[in-house]
């Protein structure tokens, strides 16, 4: 029987998805596109570990997220509603927004996987972050004051009605089309391949799987947007590579990475990715260190129409 390939790949983005999109479309510019995608994507990692979920989960909801972006036909960070439509909840019209996206994307992992999450769980969990008197960092939690995150029923009810219209969209968007497969448990096959990660590890093959896998986490970041444009398993390989040499571990003196498929061009493009992902993160964030970056509907329009507070 022939190997079943499909199931350690993803559906990448067209050179057409990666040269426009739905935001840039709407004048955003793309300095402001990536700084509200990391914000997402931080928000989102955010949200996942305060919901305890496993790596892999939270992995795939960042992709889901980063896919509705993508493409003229994906959403918009300016006028999301117009791409996508309206909400009629507490008879009034709301605009969805990218943290309703990111939350959209975290319930759908996690429903599909062995930890789904109950509406009101994820509607907690955002309440919760969003509330934070400064969005500067995510992860740091809000002030202790449970009144600014306390959902009533009422409120629950219509933050229910959002997430649950906002899966829609986000599968209408991607035309359901939701698989991910992530490439830390590949990494860390091959990795026992290569004869590094034994079954009883040292403290250095230890500190090699850790790297590789902090590597793959890092890459989630990029602006090179390297999940949806890149194969699992060449991510793999590439991480294994770039952390072995930081780690002092010796592999195959041969070309090894084309046992796995991957090509010298491609993990040499990779190994300066992930190089460049972490001075990218901490530029994003001195250059928001000031002030909050803009998130919702209203803030990014007035960022560009440069009315955004302290702009």
């Amino acid at each position: 029987m022939a190997p079943d390939f499909e199931s350690l790949s993803n559906l990448l983005a067209t050179v057409e998805q990666l040269s426009t999109s739905g935001s840039s479309l709407d004048g955003v510019p793309l300095e402001l596109e990536s700084s509200v995608r990391f914000a997402g994507l931080e928000l989102t990692q955010a949200a996942g570990i305060l919901l305890r979920l496993p790596q892999e989960i939270v992995t795939q909801a960042m992709i889901i997220f980063t896919r509705f972006y993508l493409g003229p036909e994906g959403g918009s960070h300016l006028i999301n509603s117009a791409k996508v439509g309206l909400v009629s909840t507490l008879n009034r019209l709301v605009r969805l927004s990218f943290q309703d996206i990111s939350a959209a994307s975290l319930y759908m992992a996690a429903k599909l996987s062995a930890d789904p999450q109950t509406p009101r769980s994820v509607c907690n969990v955002y309440a919760y972050l969003i509330s934070a008197p400064t969005r500067k960092a995510f992860p740091r939690p809000p002030a202790h004051n449970p009144e600014a995150y306390y959902l009533s029923e009422g409120l629950y009810h219509a933050a229910r009605v959002i997430l649950l219209e906002s899966e829609t969209i986000v599968l209408r968007t991607l035309s359901f089309n939701v698989k991910v497969t992530v490439p830390h448990h590949i990494a860390l096959t091959y990795l026992q391949t290569l004869g590094v990660l034994p079954n009883t590890p040292s403290s250095t093959s230890r500190a090699l799987a850790a790297r590789t896998i902090g590597y793959l986490n890092l890459a989630l970041f990029s602006p090179q947007l390297l999940y949806v444009t890149h194969q699992p398993t060449t991510l793999a390989v590439a991480a294994i590579y770039l952390a072995a040499r930081e780690a002092c571990v010796k592999l195959p003196s041969t070309e090894w990475w084309e046992v796995f498929d991957v090509d010298r061009e491609d993990l040499g493009f990779l190994v300066v990715a992930y190089r460049s992902c972490e001075p990218w993160i901490k530029s994003e964030r001195e250059k928001w260190k000031e002030r909050d970056c803009p998130l919702t509907v209203e803030e990014i329009t007035r960022e560009v129409q440069g009315t955004y507070p302290d702009h």
